[in-house]
């Protein structure tokens, strides 16, 4: 018993970050490993040590709230998407703010930098997709990508693909040099896409919809070869992510409309684990107390970090030291 359990992910509580006014909606991991970023609803971005549970920076300058925020490879550079129908680009040494990019006509949601840190991609409620020139902060490509809200928008991992999902129930993927869709991936039931990644190998894309359901997708083939289930995802958007970085297993992990945090085994579809929520700051335990909305892992140490909605304005940092 005990063998089959020590094969199973156990994250636990390592710190709580607070400073935030309201919910962090996303969080991430710098590529390297050594900061945290978090976008709020608070219209501003903090810079984490998520080692020592410090913040080490905030960045103001957004002037209503931000969805998401991104980092480019060599961790100096961060994007964030907003409210403001903007996306920023910032130092994240010095705090500075670089440039803003305007052309989104309504909410900027998403953002992803391509592995080169030259490009960025962003979706909006304006149902388009844009393609950035970051060195010179314009505008290369719009996709006219979808019938309704952009929700998440990633480049595979070598830069040459770029996938979008939208509320109108489909996942684009699109060539992101000539901007040309290669292929539009579709559910049967055709449920709301809520997220959208690449797997870290670039073969598969992780999908979120409102139905409480992940899949993950072999896109050459259009077809779905893996479902998890088991966590409540029905009104927002929330982040997936893949957990590569430990020994015992692959692990498929997202927040919960319930409050609480689910893990996968990637290949099985089982659960692994979950990290309850609580009903209200009051009740003990040490889980959100609030619809969890963000998760991201570490790339190279077994931890992961969390952001809700307003309910609960930390970041939690969770460790697996087993």
């Amino acid at each position: 018993m005990n063998g089959a359990a020590s094969k199973l992910p156990n994250y636990r509580l390592k710190h709580t970050l607070t400073g935030h006014e309201l919910g962090a909606v996303s969080v991430k991991f710098s590529p390297g490993g050594a900061w945290l970023a978090s976008a709020s609803a608070d219209a501003t971005i903090k810079i984490w040590d998520p080692h020592a549970g410090k913040l080490v920076r905030t960045l103001t300058g957004h002037t209503k709230g931000c969805s998401d925020v991104a980092w480019e490879q060599r961790d100096k550079y961060i994007c964030s998407a907003s409210d403001d129908k903007t996306l920023k680009l910032w130092n994240a040494v010095t705090g500075e703010c670089l440039r803003t990019l305007e052309g989104h006509t309504n909410y900027v949601v998403c953002c992803n930098f391509n592995p080169q840190g030259n490009r960025l991609v962003s979706g909006s409620f304006d149902e388009t997709v844009r393609v950035w020139d970051v060195r010179e902060g314009t505008c290369i490509k719009v996709l006219p990508a979808h019938s309704d809200p952009v929700t998440a928008v990633d480049f595979n991992r070598d830069g040459t693909l770029i996938v979008s999902s939208s509320y109108d129930g489909l996942c684009r993927i699109w060539d992101s040099n000539s901007g040309q869709c290669l292929k539009t991936l579709i559910d049967e039931t055709n449920p709301p896409v809520s997220f959208v990644r690449f797997s870290p190998n670039g073969r598969f894309i992780l999908t979120g919809t409102l139905d409480h359901k992940l899949k993950l997708w072999d896109f050459e083939k259009s077809k779905c070869v893996k479902q998890y289930e088991g966590h409540k995802n029905e009104h927002f958007c929330l982040f997936a992510a893949f957990i590569t970085a430990d020994a015992k297993g692959k692990w498929v992990v997202c927040g919960s409309e319930d409050n609480s945090i689910f893990l996968w085994d990637l290949n099985k579809k089982d659960v692994v684990q979950r990290i309850p929520g609580r009903k209200g700051p009051d009740e003990p335990g040490e889980g959100h107390c609030d619809k969890v909305i963000a998760v991201s892992c570490h790339p190279d140490r077994k931890l992961l970090a969390s952001g809700s909605l307003n309910g609960d304005t930390s970041v939690k940092i969770w460790e697996d030291d087993t």
